[in-house]
């Protein structure tokens, strides 16, 4: 037999709950106004803002929180879009950098305003829902 849970599980359950739904909302909002997925924006926002625009697809992987297929698939797809090229490390011929080319940063650049209001949203929202236990504090 499953027990009830207790409030405070309740309340990380609704956390998860909250955070599915707006990375779902980012999502659906970067792909609807440009063609990007939430995990395309984040890569080519990490890219970004390494050192020469460029990272090892391991170091892009786990930055991401991705494994390395999902990474070298996503990769591909940014490479399609022309907003990245891959690149073989020139001390290591294993290595493979992920590079942002000018139009990945422009079309990170142009997908931020709508990230970070669906982003806002998304917090707004989640301070004055009222269903929420009151002891989800307890579980941040």
């Amino acid at each position: 037999m499953i027990t009830p849970l207790t409030r405070v599980e309740a309340a990380r359950l609704q956390v998860v709950r909250e955070l599915g739904r707006s990375e779902t909302e980012l999502h659906d909002a970067l792909t609807r106004r440009h063609g990007l997925g939430l995990s395309d924006y984040r890569a080519l926002t990490v890219l970004a803002a390494a050192a020469d625009g460029e990272l090892r697809m391991t170091v892009l992987a786990d930055t991401l929180g991705l494994n390395q297929s999902s990474v070298t698939r996503l990769v591909q797809r940014l490479e399609r879009s022309g907003f990245c090229v891959r690149d073989l490390c020139p001390n290591d011929g294993r290595g493979v950098y992920a590079v942002i080319t000018l139009a990945g940063r422009a079309a990170a650049a142009d997908a931020r305003p709508v990230y970070l209001a669906r982003l806002a949203a998304g917090r707004q929202r989640a301070r004055t829902t009222g269903d929420r236990p009151e002891d989800e504090r307890i579980a941040r």
